[in-house]
């Protein structure tokens, strides 16, 4: 249940990213791949941080969490690396 409750906050913050590059940018479609480019390192460390917290205070180790943060990160980063795609176009 944790791992949906953080993927669901890494396509929220894309949203955020999104939104970001539509009103504080010029609102063409190149501002929303820049937008999902920059999402793309921000949700790899807020996943690791959700790693970390996994293994420093929940006591699983690195072996146990890498799997998990490898599912949390990429779900979100691969639609964001589609939209970078299709709006860069």
């Amino acid at each position: 249940m944790h791992t949906m409750m953080v993927t669901g906050g890494g396509f929220a913050l894309l949203v955020v990213f999104l939104l970001a590059g539509r009103f504080f940018g010029d609102g063409s479609s190149l501002a929303l791949a820049a937008a999902a480019k920059w999402f793309i390192p921000a949700w790899f460390i807020g996943a690791g941080i959700n790693m970390a917290v996994g293994v420093i205070k929940a006591g699983y180790s690195v072996a146990e969490e890498l799997p998990i943060f490898l599912l949390v990160f990429a779900v979100p980063a691969v639609v964001a690396a589609l939209l970078w795609w299709r709006f860069g176009r």
